[in-house]
């Protein structure tokens, strides 16, 4: 699902240009937040990547969230307020920054529009539904436990046994918030007992669902 889904590209202009988007060029490796002060923050990513992070007091790094090309983010959408997260760009890239309460008070009646507001709000109920497969994930007490949920999950989702990580092993080590050598350990276990076979960032599952 993408954010101008089933809108033409002379209307999607007409709305960007409503909701006085601002576009914004960023090279690799910067952190966006540092120059965007909104509270009602929605971005839209034109192309490029970009991650959520979280560093907490101790100084450790949790990956909130993986964002490509036509993804949406926000402080409405994703929770990114405070000093404690970055919303770095993984690569060169370029963003639209809209503000969610100019989106919302617009006095539009349109097809355009509200086949806008429909998709964002499709798209903000499908982050709800991954943040709760996240925190269920962090219940898992042990680094097995939090992997296999993991896989679980992505089996689900893709009706297949076959997973491609999005991004690297680190990136999942953060997103697990569990330690990246603990995790190489604990995916050498699960290889060697036949219940995974790896590949780069491909990961079969062999084994039936739990």
């Amino acid at each position: 699902m993408q954010v101008f889904e089933n809108i033409s590209e002379r209307n999607k202009k007409i709305l960007l240009r409503n909701f006085e988007a601002t576009r914004l060029f960023y090279r690799k490796n910067s952190n966006i937040l540092q120059n965007i002060k909104s509270d009602s923050l929605v971005g839209i990513i034109v192309y490029g990547s970009l991650q959520i992070i979280k560093t907490d007091y101790n100084g450790d790094r949790s990956l909130i969230e993986e964002l490509e090309e036509n993804d949406i983010f926000g402080t409405i959408i994703s929770h990114i307020r405070g000093n404690e997260y970055e919303v770095i760009t993984k690569e060169d890239t370029m963003l639209y920054i809209l503000d969610y309460n100019q989106i919302m008070n617009l006095n539009l009646n349109t097809d355009s529009y509200n086949q806008f507001i429909k998709n964002l709000l499709q798209i903000t109920s499908s982050k709800m539904q991954e943040k709760n497969e996240r925190i269920e994930i962090l219940t898992k007490k042990t680094i097995r436990n939090r992997l296999l949920e993991y896989f679980n999950i992505a089996r689900s989702n893709h009706g297949s046994r076959v997973i491609y990580l999005p991004s690297t092993f680190t990136d999942l080590a953060d997103y697990l918030a569990i330690d990246r050598c603990a995790m190489t350990r604990e995916l050498k276990y699960l290889k060697e007992e036949g219940l995974i076979e790896i590949k780069g960032r491909r990961i079969t599952l062999l084994y039936d669902k739990v």
